[in-house]
């Protein structure tokens, strides 16, 4: 028989507040069906990467913003005191209530994902004070300095021998809906084979619809 390939390490950075992210991050779990992909999750901040331009958003997103810090405080609380394996129930209870349920972003639905992911709500005191910036910062800047304050969540990060860091970073990719099965495979192939091209930066197209969640 031939040898199993070892898992590829995938980083993938997510603020959990932003649809987008939600479909690339559950694209990111049908590929780890079909490839073999060893997914570590990581928190950046949507609130940190604008906190400098607010007063050039529009009034919506500047109170997305505000609601933003919440959620992320109190994802790194619970990985600080139950692991980073805690990141990705906890994201996916996040994310479900927030995309697919259309839960307000208020505390109740941060401490009814803490209940679903099997952890206690008082994590949710988190989410009311900066106690827990200092680490939320340091997570999101080593995702940001892979590739540039120009990009948002999320950002996925693979091994890469050509790069000062080591590791090949990107933005994205921002799929609609999540693509399923062979077709997330081969769209996992393809990013591989061009985020791993030395002086390739960028594939963009106007977005046509909005993110849809089944």
């Amino acid at each position: 028989m031939p040898p199993v390939p070892s898992p590829l390490p995938v980083d993938f950075w997510f603020d959990p507040v932003c649809p987008w992210t939600w479909l690339t991050s559950r694209w990111m779990l049908e590929v780890r069906k079909t490839r073999p992909v060893d997914i570590t999750w990581h928190v950046m901040s949507l609130a940190v990467l604008n906190e400098t331009r607010l007063d050039e958003l529009p009034e919506h997103i500047r109170d997305l913003m505000d609601r933003a810090w919440a959620p992320v405080r109190t994802l790194i609380a619970a990985q600080i005191a139950f692991g980073a394996d805690a990141l990705e129930p906890l994201y996916t209870a996040l994310g479900t209530r927030y995309h697919l349920d259309q839960e307000p972003r208020t505390r109740a639905t941060i401490e009814a994902a803490l209940g679903d992911a099997g952890l206690p709500a008082d994590l949710a005191d988190a989410g009311d004070a900066d106690g827990y910036d200092e680490a939320l910062r340091l997570s999101h800047r080593e995702g940001i300095t892979l590739v540039g304050s120009e990009v948002g969540s999320p950002i996925i990060a693979v091994p890469g021998s050509h790069t000062p860091s080591g590791k090949v970073a990107f933005f994205g990719p921002v799929v609609t809906p999540a693509p399923k099965g062979e077709e997330a495979a081969r769209l996992w192939d393809g990013t591989l084979a061009v985020a791993s091209t030395p002086g390739f930066y960028e594939i963009k197209r106007s977005r046509a619809v909005g993110p849809l969640f089944d």
